[in-house]
């Protein structure tokens, strides 16, 4: 139900079943005794980042201690959540590695507020001053990073100084608060492959899917696109979107999304362009009962099946 007093959304997940230079696909994963009973709160935000790293850091500090009031145990931002440069080429001058003072404050931000987040599309500084990373990073409750992803789908390209980005490399897991978690960033989205990967053989609950849409893609396939990545895991997905006008060239779609494993979206804000959160219950009595009703993980072929019958 709509709380007017505040900027989130909170939303009961019960629906009935008949419901630096390494390109990784990452899964991250949480035993049973790291859950309150059988579900987990988590939040999504929405924001407009603009060329201002104080200022959007501000923004998300609000949108922390937003979550943190309601109970998430983690807090998923967009990507380019920390800076939108106004230029081509404004992100790589800002870029720094993760152990500087950009992803310190947003380190320190989590311990203070005592919640884990996902930090969608951290422009990482590169193998050299021409390029950086686009890279999804977990940081825990007490600001420590847990994990991270190079987006794979457009740097899968040799990069001058030796450094390879390629979709084959892959990566263990390590413990969250709300599951097993597959991290991805954005335009991967399109590429269903790595969303199998991440869920059958890296046996991820919960998929990660940072964006910056632009508005016509938006329009077109956002929603549709998160839907079908759910239902053919079923797995929760959940979507952080950059919002609104950036500047006078770039616009984003908006509409962050938190979709269960049957495909429903539970969680949503009112207002596809606003700043806040939405927030969802992830119930894992529900994943259980998709993938036990509809036991696609036994009945898929493996990849050698596909190659043979060609």
């Amino acid at each position: 139900m709509w709380n007017s007093s505040s900027a989130y959304m909170v939303v009961k997940t019960s629906a009935v079943v008949v419901s630096s230079g390494h390109v990784r696909a990452r899964a991250c994963y949480a035993g049973e005794s790291t859950m309150a009973g059988n579900s987990a709160r988590v939040a999504v935000a929405q924001m407009t980042s603009v060329n201002d790293l104080a200022a959007n850091f501000a923004t998300c500090a609000r949108l922390v201690k937003e979550a943190a009031a309601a109970g998430a145990k983690l807090l998923c931002f967009p990507e380019s959540f920390s800076y939108v440069g106004n230029l081509l080429g404004d992100s790589v001058k800002i870029a720094e590695p993760l152990d500087g003072p950009i992803m310190q404050g947003y380190s320190d931000l989590a311990r203070e507020s005592k919640i884990w987040l996902s930090l969608g599309g951290f422009q990482e500084k590169g193998s050299d001053d021409a390029h950086l990373c686009n890279t999804h990073v977990i940081v825990d409750d007490a600001g420590n990073i847990k994990g991270k992803y190079s987006k794979i789908h457009l740097f899968d390209v040799d990069v001058p100084g030796g450094t390879v980005y390629k979709e084959s490399s892959f990566t263990e897991a390590v413990d969250s608060p709300i599951g097993r978690l597959g991290l991805t960033v954005c335009y991967d989205v399109r590429f269903p492959e790595l969303y199998q990967l991440l869920r059958f053989q890296h046996k991820a609950q919960i998929l990660l899917v940072p964006s910056a849409f632009t508005k016509i893609t938006g329009e077109a396939h956002w929603e549709i696109l998160l839907r079908a990545r759910a239902i053919e895991t079923q797995c929760y997905v959940i979507a952080a979107a950059q919002a609104g006008k950036h500047n006078e060239k770039r616009e984003s779609y908006g509409d962050s999304l938190i979709i269960d494993p049957w495909g429903t979206v539970v969680g949503r804000l009112n207002d596809r362009l606003s700043t806040g959160i939405a927030v969802a219950d992830i119930d894992f009595s529900l994943i259980e009962s998709v993938r036990t009703k509809m036991p696609i993980e036994k009945q898929r072929k493996p990849l050698d099946f596909w190659q043979s019958s060609l």
